[in-house]
């Protein structure tokens, strides 16, 4: 709204300083305050709110050290973190850029599909909450409208280059043998051009479209590419979605690996969105998508100010409205910026927390049928699943594992940045 504003102060009547609202940084740094105001100060408010409504979590006792302690700790914080995310991006973004919109389509569906389920856990007094084939069927259909969005949408497009070197067209040239020096702009088409190509981490001109994958179907397959691309999208945000509300079950351990990889997106929005950045990493151009670093921005300061009060000892957990969301928003964000091959890299917190439960459902299945559920629960594969209660069980304390999850976190980061330049 504020960009709208400002636009017309420059434009229409040279207002001093309206221009800035331009810039993408400017409105992404206005944006992160702005999520850490609503998230720390209303943050507050809100805990109060849930506390007088008695919205307490619901503990089993699972025989961990200080689970008990957290009976009655207010849930459905993920309020919190959604209204500082949505509320920023609706100041301070581009409203018509059809990136914006996925995101805040995106961000209300998770949330409420969360919030549902915490509102039956909550208020109806079910622990079960809302039955998994109806949370299933809720992140298929998010996913079905960002692959249908993002495929057919006319305003998602890549800049190809024009050259055919396969090395950067940036250049820097000496000039008469002095030190100053001229920047030759990038080399790239002034069509856009649909394409449903990503990027491929550790492999030099790093571009793999997915409707080779049906070449075999003769003349005409790119047309098909849909087949593939809309499944793989549904399978990522339920995947990732469902891998971050399986982590969120310490104390600040979902919120802050969230931040961190929200940092490491945004830096990767920011780059594929910028042409000379872009093709001096030689990766792809996408137009109009450097408008997601305004959310990704948001993004991280409502995690890092709901961290205020969720970090051990939490006053308040962010429930399924938080964690569904931020899983989902995480995806979804990858694959608009055509990084979504990273997220096994990127989001390796949330892929091992998910292996983990698959495995130790696999094996005690595997040992019940061989041995004997005596044997099969004796012999688990974990002590407990996910795996930040397995460590929990062998008497690390809380704030231990997840400091160690959040230094994991950071240096898989690191590595999914290096790889724009490590192939």
């Amino acid at each position: 709204m504020f960009y709208y504003l400002f636009q017309f102060l420059d434009k229409q009547l040279n207002f001093p300083g309206a221009g800035v609202f331009q810039y993408i940084s400017f409105r992404a740094a206005m944006a992160l305050i702005v999520s850490l105001i609503i998230s720390m100060v209303f943050g507050k408010r809100i805990i109060n709110v849930l506390h007088k409504k008695q919205v307490g979590e619901t503990v089993r006792d699972l025989g961990l050290e200080g689970q008990l302690q957290k009976k009655g700790t207010p849930t459905m914080g993920g309020l919190i973190i959604l209204s500082a995310i949505i509320v920023p991006t609706l100041l301070f973004a581009k409203l018509h850029n059809v990136y914006i919109l996925l995101m805040l389509l995106s961000t209300v569906w998770l949330g409420a599909i969360g919030f549902l389920d915490d509102y039956i856990k909550v208020f109806k007094k079910d622990k079960e909450g809302l039955a998994g084939r109806f949370k299933v069927m809720g992140q298929i259909g998010i996913g079905l409208i960002v692959g249908i969005t993002l495929y057919f949408h006319n305003d998602v497009v890549v800049r190809e280059r024009v050259h055919s070197s396969g090395k950067s067209a940036y250049t820097i040239e000496m000039v008469n043998d002095a030190d100053q020096v001229a920047a030759r702009m990038p080399e790239y088409s002034s069509a856009d051009t649909k394409s449903m190509k990503t990027t491929i981490p550790f492999v030099k001109n790093n571009e793999f479209d997915y409707s080779w994958l049906l070449a075999f179907l003769g003349d005409g397959y790119q047309k098909w590419a849909w087949l593939i691309f809309i499944p793989i999208v549904i399978i990522i945000v339920t995947a990732v979605s469902n891998g971050a509300n399986i982590t969120d079950g310490i104390d600040g351990l979902a919120t802050g690996t969230s931040a961190i990889i929200g940092v490491t997106l945004g830096i990767l929005a920011y780059v594929s969105g910028n042409r000379v950045f872009a093709d001096y990493l030689n990766i792809m151009y996408l137009p109009n998508s450097g408008e997601l670093v305004i959310y990704i921005a948001a993004f991280v300061g409502a995690c890092v100010g709901f961290l205020w009060y969720n970090s051990f000892p939490a006053q308040v957990f962010m429930g399924d409205t938080g964690s569904l969301a931020l899983g989902g928003i995480i995806a979804v964000f990858a694959i608009a910026i055509r990084k979504e091959l990273l997220i096994p890299i990127l989001c390796g917190v949330f892929l091992v927390e998910n292996l983990s439960v698959i495995l130790q459902v696999y094996v005690f299945k595997r040992r019940k049928k061989k041995y004997g559920i005596e044997y099969a629960r004796e012999h688990r594969f974990l002590k407990m699943a996910p795996l930040h209660h397995h460590y929990q069980k062998l008497g690390m304390h809380e704030s231990k594992i997840v400091s160690r999850f959040w230094i994991i976190g950071i240096m898989l980061a690191v590595l999914a940045i290096v790889t724009l330049k490590l192939r």
